[in-house]
């Protein structure tokens, strides 16, 4: 497997990171401060996505698991299809609709629809690397020119998106000493533009922010389509007696370690998730932060770039398990 395959493999993976990074950081706050959707609703609209994702990813599995083999593969064509879709998705994501009251469904339909979408992209993908090449060497350095791919489009996706709506929260002037009986937050002056105009300042900058990954999305899709190839697995399993997939399922989920460590995932996860979503919206609240909060967004995930070699080196000499431990 040629360098050049395997970096149009990586690449081909780096948009869901771009756009799952952007997500992650500046969805709660531009749906609280640009929308203008109570804080309930917001997180109703940020938990009922993540669950659809969720739930995408074994449906995903047992679709894709049922597909034939095409010209261009088995996993290739989910990926194609998938493409255009999120992208719409996305980008109507971050557009601000001209109505006020069906504002929370419109967040709702698009955010749900985005995280189904790359669930459907990214489990295809990932799987993608076994048939890249018959041999495990060529597997496990694919994959990890897939993991340095998908760490700097985290941090990609978080410098591009903060740099870009920056201005949108950039107070015109310090506040000294503020009062303690502030004006709901929800309710601008009349000496401040309102920001769920449509066609306000902070509306373009963010459709802006969007346009913009949804670019990087088509590129990454058209990078991993001309430079990859699928290859059929000659050393699949050809029986008649296949195990059926909840069957599958059920062993999988019967085994004790591996539902140990997808529960570790899942709260180590979740820990990482609820700091991305809240970050932002801290800097800019409650820390008084919101003339650099792109920037100290951006010193956290060049701070975890910059890091993994040390981490490395601490897994190999410990092992994994006292790494991970260590690590927490």
């Amino acid at each position: 497997l040629s360098m050049c395959s395997k970096l149009c493999y990586a690449i081909g993976g780096a948009p869901n990171q771009v756009a799952g990074s952007a997500a992650s950081f500046f969805l709660q706050i531009y749906l609280l401060d640009i929308a203008h959707i109570t804080p309930f609703h917001a997180s109703l609209v940020l938990f009922i996505g993540k669950a659809s994702g969720a739930i995408t990813d074994p449906v995903a599995g047992f679709f894709i698991s049922k597909s034939r083999w095409t010209k261009i593969g088995r996993l290739m064509p989910w990926v194609l299809a998938c493409t255009p879709f999120t992208i719409v998705s996305y980008f109507f994501m971050w557009y601000l609709p001209p109505f006020v009251s069906g504002r929370v469904a419109w967040y709702l339909t698009f955010y749900c629809l985005f995280q189904s979408l790359t669930t459907l992209f990214q489990v295809p993908y990932s799987a993608l690397t076994m048939f890249l090449s018959t041999d495990q060497r060529d597997r496990d350095s694919a994959t990890a020119y897939r993991m340095t791919m998908e760490v700097l489009g985290t941090l990609i996706g978080a410098a591009l998106q903060g740099q870009i709506v920056a201005s949108a929260h950039i107070s015109p002037h310090c506040t000294v000493n503020p009062s303690v009986n502030t004006t709901d937050s929800w309710h601008d002056t009349p000496s401040v533009p309102d920001p769920s105009d449509p066609l306000s300042h902070q509306a373009k900058v963010y459709m802006i922010a969007a346009g913009v990954i949804a670019g990087v999305y088509l590129l990454g899709t058209v990078v991993l389509f001309l430079g990859v190839k699928e290859r059929d697995d000659p050393y699949a399993l050809n029986s008649d007696r296949a195990i059926p997939f909840c069957k599958g399922l059920a062993l999988t989920m019967k085994h004790g370690p591996y539902v140990k460590l997808t529960a570790s995932f899942l709260l180590i996860s979740t820990a990482v998730q609820l700091e991305q979503g809240n970050f932002v919206l801290f800097c800019t609240h409650a820390a008084g932060l919101r003339n650099h909060f792109q920037y100290l967004v951006v010193t956290i995930l060049v701070s975890a770039v910059v890091s993994v070699p040390f981490w490395q080196k601490f897994l190999q000499r410990f092992g994994k398990k006292c790494a991970a431990c260590g690590i927490s």
